[in-house]
Order: C-alpha cells, then structure tokens, then sequence
C-alpha cells in the first residue's frame, strides 16, 4: 500500500506513535509518505520506503495567525496526487481530519477517490475538544472520515460523550516496539553515575503540564527518600519545570533530583530505573506507562482514563485515585523494599507489555487500511 501519514512531529505521544507506526509499515514493503511541518523527531528519512514532505507555511502580513490547515490541505492535495496515495491515516482530530476532508473534497472534483482514517489519541477529545469553539468541527471531521480509530476504550468513550458521533469508533491501543526496548549495552555504568551508592532510581516522562501532576511526583518522592534510599529522574520539559525545582529546593531534595530535559532515546533511561511514577490527573491511554513497562519497569499510576488498560493494578504495579500521594508512596515502598518483590513486578510488568508489542498491533492497522480502500 501507498499510505499518507498526518501527525504533529513533537515529542508527544501521539507522534511517536505515528512515528513508529510508520517505520513499521515501511519495513513491511509499504509505501509510507509523512506529510507534517517538520521531520518527527523519531523518524530517520534514510530508511527504505520512508518520505518526507514539509509543509511549509510562508509569512504573509495579511495574516495574524497562519493558516496552517489550509495550507496542509494544499499540500496534502498535491502529495495524493503525485505519489497516487492509497490512503491517509491522520492522527489528532484537529486539525489533520478537517483538513484531510477538504484534501478529500477537493481531489474529487479531479475524479480521484482518496479515504483518510482518523485516530484520536486524547487531549484532541479530552481537552482541545472541551472547548465549544472547536466542537462542530471535530464532530463533523469525526462522522465525515472514512474510519475512526481511538486508542483505548475509555477515549472511545470520552468521545461519544462530549460529541454527537454518529459513527463506530474502533480501538486499536497504542503500542511499543519491545525489541528497541531489550537494552543491550552496558548499563551499569550509566545506572552508576545517577545512584553511585546503589539507590533505586525513580524516573518520571512527561511535557510537565499541570495535567500530568508532577508536582505529586516531587512529593511521592519526599515520602520514599524518607525510608528508602533513592534518586529520582524527571525526564522532559515544560511549564511546570521552575516549580518543580523551586519545590526541590524547599524540600531540600536537590541532591537527589535530577533534571534531565528532553531525551529521544528514553530506552536508556528506563533501562536503569526501577519504578515509574505517573499521577496523571487524566490519561487517554498512558504510553509513557507501556514504554516503562516494556523496559521491565513497574509503574505507580493514577486510576484515571485508559490507564487501567495498560497498568494492571498489583501486577504491573498499582493504581490510585487522583492526588493520593501517601497510597502511592506507601505501594512504591511495597515494591522496592523487597529485592524478590521487585523483580516480580519488574516481570510482570514485561509481560503486560507483551500485550501492547507493534506486532501484534500492526496487523490491526493494516486489516483496516485494506478494508476502508476497498469501500471507495
């Protein structure tokens, strides 16, 4: 297949999915074209059947805001029709599913039959879509794409909730590649430089929004350093960041607390830790959580969205309510404090990740794509 991918090209989970998403069809034989305003940060372009096609908006004084939707559809216009693309798979409501309509519309009139398949990964339904200006145009998008997938039973849900979706909506769950996760090159040196006394190392991945919590991550950590000793790496960047380490400092735990900023191999990281830490106030699917878990780490989480999809809670590791700091300290311990306990969960929390390995999840993707070009 001659398949268009639409995806934001950041950090994100629902890039790196589509990302990966991508690399795996083109190692399949597939035609994969990433169309966006800039190369994902995971994707290398030297890769056998892989393409990249820049959208490029140009400044004009006219214009306070740039118009990138249209000039997306523009380009996605041009792409379908020279590289005679079979189909596309946006990611994100808004606005890749609005503009892969117009593309759609527009290339009609040319005779040509192009479907696009939407899938919603979570803040496009859960935030973005909340807001009242943005919801006739996601509902429409919505209806109007040829398939809709969600990435777990809980966004699904979310979205018949807040929309009027006159449509199915298929889950297909995110997914990890487990081979890039089997880390082989020696870690014990790195794992030395962050915990040189032999510490458990806690690690935490995110963009540090308010919506991930990660205030609570400092404060679960205060109560564990309290009784067990243990470093703490937060992985990422974002608003909450000078809080956070203004916190540290009021705490008196910058010694302890390491920084890292923004990391594309996060496999490294995880290959030394020993608990994740995700008190997300919501979660559509939580993919940070299965990247752990892949790497053989336990997850402490919230109870909240899609997270008990992936997180099984006293397997993989424990779920608590939303702002349960103590709980989540308190099952933390019960983890690390017992060597046996913790390769337990450690186990147990690579199986679960079994699940969810892009082999198994691959085939569900490709089942649709080959349906929905039928139906055109």
């Amino acid at each position: 297949m001659n398949i268009g991918i639409v995806c934001y090209p950041t950090f994100g989970g629902s890039g790196v999915v589509a990302t990966e998403l991508g690399k795996a069809l083109a190692l399949k034989g597939h035609q994969v074209h990433f169309i966006t305003y800039q190369q994902p940060v995971k994707l290398d372009i030297f890769t056998e059947n892989i393409y990249f096609h820049e959208v490029k908006v140009s400044n004009y004084p006219l214009f306070d805001y740039q118009p990138y939707e249209l000039v997306l559809t523009s380009k996605l216009v041009d792409v379908i029709k020279f590289e005679k693309l079979d189909l596309l798979h946006v990611h994100y409501a808004i606005p890749h599913a609005s503009a892969a309509y117009m593309a759609q519309k527009i290339l009609a009139e040319e005779g040509i039959k192009i479907p696009f398949i939407t899938t919603l990964h979570g803040t496009d339904i859960t935030l973005v879509g909340k807001d009242s200006s943005f919801e006739p145009v996601i509902t429409f998008s919505i209806n109007k794409s040829d398939a809709v997938t969600a990435v777990s039973e809980s966004l699904k849900q979310d979205t018949f909730d807040h929309f009027d979706i006159n449509r199915d909506i298929e889950v297909i769950p995110n997914f990890v590649c487990l081979d890039e996760y089997q880390y082989n090159g020696s870690i014990e040196a790195l794992k030395k430089s962050f915990a040189p006394n032999g510490e458990k190392i806690l690690v935490h991945i995110s963009n540090f929004r308010k919506v991930k919590r990660t205030e609570d991550v400092i404060r679960i950590f205060d109560i564990i350093r309290k009784q067990l000793p243990v470093k703490l790496l937060m992985v990422g960047d974002g608003p909450e960041r000078h809080h956070l380490e203004e916190l540290c400092r009021e705490l008196g735990t910058c010694d302890l607390v390491k920084f890292i900023g923004k990391v594309k191999d996060t496999e490294r990281v995880l290959a030394v830790s020993d608990l994740f830490i995700l008190p997300s106030e919501t979660e559509s699917f939580g993919l940070a959580a299965l990247e752990a878990m892949a790497a053989r780490t336990p997850v402490i989480s919230t109870n909240t969205g899609g997270i008990p999809e992936v997180n099984k809670n006293g397997v993989s590791g424990y779920l608590s309510n939303i702002g349960n700091i103590e709980e989540m300290a308190f099952n933390s311990l019960k983890i690390l404090s017992n060597e046996k306990t913790l390769e337990q969960f450690k186990e147990a929390a690579y199986q679960q990740a079994k699940k969810f390995d892009i082999h198994s999840i691959l085939p569900m993707y490709e089942a649709l794509y080959e349906r929905v070009i039928k139906t055109i």
